[in-house]
């Protein structure tokens, strides 16, 4: 991992952030001539990689199944940090282990620590520093799973220049909600995915129509929503908000506690997993309110915007969706596909 954070440390200069790793943390400078402002973000991946265990001890390939999860878990927080129209320039994780005979394998290090890398070069931050307990009396994987370790990070993205803060304060009624498509199951909703799949004679070898296992499908990476953001706001876009499409599913639609009411009239391809989830009896509401349902990220945009929108973000390589507008009225999410009413996330 210090190996590989040491080959990230420019990533940030084409934002005009210069890192400078350290042996206690590091140090960063904003070297540009922009107003400017900073912002944090803390997210851990939660049980994501219990299921890239479950391959590496059960699929019988080569393979550590580890490729993707460094991307997952840090795009947990560099998806979230972008909502602020922050864009991520620094980003420190956490790997705790229950033993330190878990960081042994090195095949499966090293395809984590390449996994980090992969997410730093597409969201242009340095990983400068980072942290690896043993936590034996703390840390303890879910059988059949004999270890599997939890992993955190913290990104530090820079706004610049400082008016391009999105606080979602300018939602009004009429604006448009614009829905970006995800690569699937994300890092949400996957205690769910665990409980299913082990139900099942082959758990996560059971094949999909697509030809994939579960598993493979389900440890897909996490798209990275950075490019898409970044485009928008150079391109002037006006947005009032954005709301990254994880924890509570389409309801997070509801977001602002404000009396909207968000009509969803129109919807995204529904990625193979969730489709199959529903096959194994998940009601659509449950798949509703605990996966991202094949939208990755929403843009609320002024309604003289959204075409510009979704053209810029085609050009950003993302394929986006007006999927409906914002209303006065009960605060709630009409989704009108599935002829269902969504309360507000944790309600």
């Amino acid at each position: 991992m210090i190996e590989v954070g040491r080959t990230t440390l420019d990533f940030p200069r084409r934002r005009g952030v210069v890192v400078e790793s350290h042996d206690h943390g590091c140090v960063y400078r904003y070297v540009g001539r922009q107003s400017h402002a900073w912002s944090n973000t803390q997210e851990g991946l939660g049980n994501k990689n219990w299921i890239a265990e479950w391959m590496y001890q059960n699929a019988g390939t080569s393979r550590t199944y580890y490729e993707g999860i460094g991307i997952d878990t840090a795009l947990m927080a560099a998806n979230d940090v972008i909502a602020q129209g922050a864009m991520p320039v620094v980003y420190t994780d956490e790997v705790v282990a229950s033993d330190s005979k878990w960081f042994t394998d090195e095949r499966r290090a090293r395809d984590l620590a390449e996994s980090f890398y992969r997410a730093c070069e597409m969201c242009g931050m340095a990983l400068p520093a980072g942290e690896s307990p043993s936590l034996r009396y703390l840390i303890k994987a879910e059988l059949p799973v004999k270890s599997a370790p939890s992993l955190s990070g913290c990104v530090t993205g820079i706004i610049a220049p400082r008016d391009r803060l999105i606080t979602g304060a300018a939602l009004r009624v009429g604006d448009h909600i614009l829905g970006a498509e995800s690569s699937g199951l994300h890092a949400n909703g996957v205690s769910l995915v665990i409980k299913r799949a082990l139900s099942l004679p082959d758990q996560f070898l059971t094949r999909l129509p697509n030809g994939n296992t579960l598993g493979d499908e389900a440890l897909i990476p996490t798209r990275s929503y950075v490019g898409l953001v970044e485009a928008l706001l150079d391109a002037g876009v006006e947005i009032h908000a954005l709301v990254p499409g994880t924890g509570s599913g389409v309801s997070k639609i509801a977001f602002d506690k404000r009396p909207f009411t968000y009509r969803i009239y129109n919807w995204v391809p529904v990625p193979p997993l969730f489709l199959f989830l529903r096959e194994l009896g998940v009601t659509l509401e449950d798949c509703l309110t605990t996966f991202n349902w094949g939208v990755g990220y929403y843009i609320f945009v002024h309604p003289s915007h959204d075409s510009r929108a979704i053209a810029v973000a085609a050009k950003a390589g993302h394929t986006v969706h007006n999927l409906g507008i914002v209303f006065g009225g009960e605060r709630r999410v009409v989704f009108e596909p599935g002829n269902i009413t969504l309360p507000p996330p944790g309600e």
